[in-house]
């Protein structure tokens, strides 16, 4: 069965992106069919495989214009793009019926060609991120560690949780990675025993380091793996890949 995981927090500048790539990536990688769904408008999961200006895109595909065709990126790992069309999407679909169910319509038909979909939600709560927890088995929410980040965290799992009781109740309850951990700093440390206090047994033991390597692969067009295997953003990725797959 195929396991669909949603990337979200509504707070940019987390790591959502770089953990959707460098997730799918690592799971492909484990010989597993990935699909990525790029349903964030900026379009920076498309950017940072390389991908411009694709013919069927995630707008096209909700507002029934294209079929659906992903794009392969490497063995095992596909994506449907976006573009800054989709950013009109929310007003064109919010007179649809069933707008909540409109991407798992489009996307179940290909569905049992994918061990796992993985989709990089905006950095929002609207109708597109709801479309995504409508089609999910989970969410990841990457978090950094700061203690700005944890504003609004409480927000989300409340989303979550009334999506899993009127929309979906297939959806989990929700599982925290913290990104740009440095174990070094008290601060950060505070902070992931704050999560640990008020969100027990939701957070992924893999902590994601600080890496330098993490923020210049996007720019080469690559995943942390094809990058740099050896630095820790990959050796942080690849547990946390094991992790995901033990747990899903």
């Amino acid at each position: 069965m195929t396991k669909i995981l949603s990337v979200s927090n509504h707070k940019g500048g987390v790591g959502k992106t770089t953990s959707s790539v460098n997730i799918g990536s690592g799971i492909s990688q484990l010989g597993k069919q990935v699909l990525l769904i790029d349903l964030d408008p900026q379009a920076n999961l498309t950017q940072s495989l390389g991908i411009n200006d694709a013919e069927y895109n995630i707008y096209d595909i909700l507002l029934g214009k294209k079929e659906v065709r992903p794009i392969n990126v490497t063995k095992n790992l596909s994506i449907i793009p976006s573009c800054i069309d989709l950013s009109a999407a929310e007003i064109e679909l919010s007179a649809e019926t069933g707008r909540e169910y409109i991407l798992a319509e489009k996307i179940s038909s290909i569905q049992k060609n994918y061990d796992y979909m993985l989709i990089d939600c905006p950095p929002s709560l609207g109708l597109l991120t709801i479309n995504a927890l409508a089609f999910s088995n989970d969410v990841i929410i990457p978090v950094q560690a700061q203690f700005l980040a944890l504003q609004g965290l409480t927000k989300l799992i409340e989303i979550i949780t009334k999506i899993k009781n009127r929309i979906n109740k297939n959806l989990g309850d929700g599982c925290i990675i913290v990104t740009q951990f440095d174990k070094r700093k008290v601060l950060h440390r505070d902070v992931v025993e704050s999560l640990e206090k008020n969100f027990p047994k939701k957070i992924f033991e893999t902590k994601i380091r600080d890496n330098i390597s993490l923020a210049e692969a996007p720019s080469a067009k690559m995943d942390i793996y094809r990058y740099d295997n050896n630095s820790n953003g990959a050796i942080d990725y690849s547990a946390l890949v094991k992790e995901i797959i033990k747990k899903y």
